[in-house]
């Protein structure tokens, strides 16, 4: 799990920085169980950060297609991420990410709908709190598996 991955790279850094992040071998990383392509994605992030082509600081107050167009700019980085990024940092309202398999699972589950531009449509009548819906659709999801939910 993400969190597992995170937990086991906190061990080798002082503080979760980019600059300790490039500080840290390949074979550091995959004691971490990050794979060399995932390790290649976190440094090309950190080094974006640290010499200034990406300014995480700015990116609250850019529209949201600007912040999307700054952060798929870094390898590795695409639309689902950049969802996540707005839902959970930036805490934007209406976000509907797409890319989750879950999220497209669950939606699939409680209206039938099977393609994303059918679903995309159905979800703008949850304008616009749409990532609320995402919260309500991942709790529908891990509850139908049996899961705990830890949102």
């Amino acid at each position: 799990s993400a969190r597992a991955h995170f937990d086991k790279l906190s061990a080798f850094v002082p503080a979760m920085t980019p600059e300790h992040l490039l500080s840290l071998t390949d074979e550091e990383m995959r004691h971490c169980q990050i794979s060399r392509q995932k390790s290649r994605y976190l440094k090309a992030l950190a080094n974006a950060v640290v010499e200034g082509h990406l300014d995480l600081e700015s990116l609250p107050d850019q529209p949201e297609d600007l912040i999307r167009a700054h952060l798929t700019r870094v390898p590795g980085i695409g639309g689902w991420t950049c969802d996540i990024y707005l839902m959970f940092c930036l805490q934007k309202k209406d976000i509907l990410p797409l890319g989750d398999v879950a999220i497209l699972s669950a939606v699939t589950s409680v209206t039938g709908l099977t393609s994303k531009e059918a679903i995309s449509e159905r979800s703008q009548l949850w304008k616009p709190l749409r990532t609320l819906a995402s919260f309500y659709l991942w709790h529908a999801y891990l509850r139908s598996r049996n899961r705990p939910v830890i949102l």
